[in-house]
């Protein structure tokens, strides 16, 4: 029978070799408002991106339900933060936005009508 004393580190579960993720994690209240909602913003690009098949040539993958939720709800942030992002930040968001709501457009087999497609009620009608 050994004694083993628990260590205050072992106690927690973690154990002397694991990595100290309180030392590695960033306090939420020190990241700029502005960082979180450009993240959130590509993020939401990204992913409407994916559901729309524009990550690779010949993508078999579209999933148009799911990139019309992500491009409205990119939509609605995009349209309520960019007086508090300023336009170095909200102007190319606007672009990424306006560029997956005309590919969305394209990918329809029944287009929307303008101002029903994705974000429109946020954005007013998409044209190319």
């Amino acid at each position: 029978m050994t004694d083993a004393t628990p260590t205050p580190a072992t106690e927690a579960g973690a154990t002397p070799d694991a990595p100290d993720y309180d030392a590695m994690t960033r306090d939420i209240a020190d990241v700029p408002a502005v960082e979180v909602i450009t993240t959130v913003a590509v993020h939401l690009l990204s992913a409407a991106a994916v559901n729309l098949g524009l990550d690779k040539p010949d993508s078999e993958h579209k999933d148009l339900d799911e990139a019309r939720k992500l491009i409205t709800a990119l939509a609605g942030l995009v349209t309520a933060s960019a007086t508090e992002i300023s336009s170095f930040h909200a102007a190319p968001l606007r672009d990424g936005l306006k560029s997956l709501q005309l590919a969305f457009r394209e990918a329809s087999i029944v287009p929307d009508e303008p101002g029903q497609g994705p974000g429109e009620k946020f954005t007013g009608p998409v044209f190319g």
